[in-house]
């Protein structure tokens, strides 16, 4: 599944060959954003380069060439810097790679001329520049709980981490990815809770990529895959902060990449991806019908189309004698066959919800409303469907979106249409196959070597019915089993009572 990587150099790079100091001022010169300036009149030996696009020229203006200037009689060597400018953490290197790292991450180097092979680096870099102003969720949105969720940046993101669980347990674990672009990822996980075994599996598999670059968590997320070949997500991605806290005291491993708003979690089962983190802000009663609502929704989304075609075209004796009249009413005029015109509304669906989710907010909600208006009603008048199919397709797009993961919902659209298809081949008898084909391929999924399917296959009784609702907290106190965690129960055993005790005993 991956591919050997190359020998990493001992300063980071996986460049072979080592590069001298014209070479990487040279390759920094091809670029419109690199500056090279001499301040002092005076000591016209001394060179400041940097890429203006990365540093913050405030810093520049104000802590670093006012006291230059000033002080330019007494610069003798780079070390005498450190005397002159304040500003922590100036360093002295000789080696170009460093430098050509260093300038990168938004240092400048100060050099003389006629000192080769000696730079004194100093960080300015704006690393907040271009950063979101606000953190609110965008695609998890939640009426009640928190509305916090994670930007591009890599240190505040473990920051609001950090805060919400403040716990010397809470260990984060750097590596760094990408022989080009140098990406670094957080392992994150619950000391003395989460099973060693899944944090070594992630770190194996990081350290096994051998790639250029890494964009963002959700290219990562196919990288260290389980399973290549299959569109059903194996990790929950989430830029919610309360959930990313949740998985981690549940014993689950997270991965947080620096440029990338979304953090990815592991190992998962399906039933996990039907849980809201709202849920967790409502009394288990709502919660868990909501829950159930939602694992309904996507049955009814896979096979409300399939059923429609198996019905009409291989089995009318089980349609109700008073539904059949109308049925057969809206289909008089129809030239096509149940699975030409399922098809024609299923990716007419499919192209509105596309469009709109491409096109600015206003225009693709405007889009969506008139265009599935405008197309249903015209599409009836012409007879190319019937009104009743019209209605099972609008349910079944609408049920789709119940699913709280954005991922699991895409794949809820593409099992439609292999269902389709088997219905309009064998009807019943096709719709059955399909589904014993999906069950036995969910089954031999994995996330990070836990059974995709559990604790449905393999069958555990005692996490079963905390897949399907959410449990009364007086009787949530133990994690997941599956996970394996090492501290079980949630809270201390000896204060796990039952409330009525207590009361009583008061």
């Amino acid at each position: 599944m991956f591919r050997r990587k190359r020998e990493q150099h001992p300063e980071g790079s996986y460049e072979t060959v080592e590069k001298t100091e014209s070479e990487v001022f040279a390759k920094a010169n091809k670029s419109s954003d690199f500056t090279t300036l001499s301040p002092l009149e005076k000591n016209n030996l001394l060179f400041i380069s940097f890429y203006n696009t990365m540093i913050d020229p405030n810093i520049l203006h104000q802590s670093v060439l006012p006291f230059l200037i000033e002080k330019a009689a007494d610069i003798k060597e780079l070390s005498d810097l450190k005397k002159i400018i304040p500003i922590e953490n100036i360093k002295i290197v000789k080696e170009p790679v460093m430098v050509e790292k260093a300038i990168h991450e938004g240092a400048i180097v100060i050099y003389f001329k006629d000192k080769k092979g000696e730079f004194a680096l100093l960080n300015i870099g704006d690393h907040r520049l271009g950063q979101r102003e606000t953190n609110d969720t965008q695609n998890e949105f939640s009426v009640i709980g928190p509305k916090v969720g994670f930007i591009e940046d890599l240190s505040t993101n473990l920051h609001l981490i950090r805060d919400h669980l403040n716990t010397s347990d809470l260990i984060f674990e750097e590596i760094i990815i990408g022989s080009r672009m140098r990406t670094k990822i957080v392992i994150a996980y619950l000391d003395g809770v989460t099973y060693p075994e899944y944090v070594n599996t992630v770190k194996q598999r990081l350290e096994e990529l051998d790639i250029d670059v890494s964009y963002d968590n959700t290219q990562l997320e196919q990288l260290i895959s389980d399973h290549t070949s299959t569109f059903f997500p194996l990790y929950i991605t989430t830029e919610r902060i309360d959930r990313t806290v949740g998985a981690l005291v549940q014993g689950q491993v997270v991965l947080i990449s620096d440029k990338s708003s979304y953090a990815l979690i592991g190992p998962v089962s399906l039933m996990e991806f039907f849980s809201n983190p709202e849920d967790f802000y409502l009394p288990s009663i709502i919660a868990s019908f909501f829950k159930l609502l939602r694992i309904s929704g996507m049955l009814f989304s896979i096979f409300a189309s399939a059923f429609y075609v198996a019905i009409l075209s291989f089995h009318y004796e089980v349609v109700p004698k008073d539904l059949l009249g109308p049925i057969i009413f809206s289909r008089a005029n129809v030239p096509f066959p149940p699975v030409a015109e399922v098809l024609f509304l299923e990716v007419t669906i499919d192209l509105l919800r596309e469009a709109g989710a491409r096109l600015p907010t206003k225009i693709g909600q405007t889009l969506g409303i008139v265009g599935a208006i405008v197309i249903g009603q015209a599409t009836v008048e012409a007879a190319l469907t019937s009104n009743i199919l019209l209605i099972i397709i609008a349910l079944a797009a609408l049920s789709s979106f119940t699913t709280p993961i954005y991922k699991m919902s895409n794949a809820v659209r593409i099992l439609r249409y292999p269902f389709i298809i088997l219905a309009s081949i064998w009807g019943g008898l096709g719709i059955y196959a399909g589904i014993l084909l999906l069950i036995a391929h969910l089954a031999r999924l994995k996330s990070f070597g836990v059974p995709f399917l559990l604790p449905i296959y393999p069958y555990r009784k005692g996490g079963l019915a905390s897949s399907f609702v959410r449990p009364n907290y007086l009787k949530y106190s133990k994690r997941p089993w599956y996970l394996r965690p090492l501290s079980l129960r949630r809270d201390s055993p000896d204060s796990h009572k039952d409330p009525e005790e207590g009361l009583n005993s008061e």
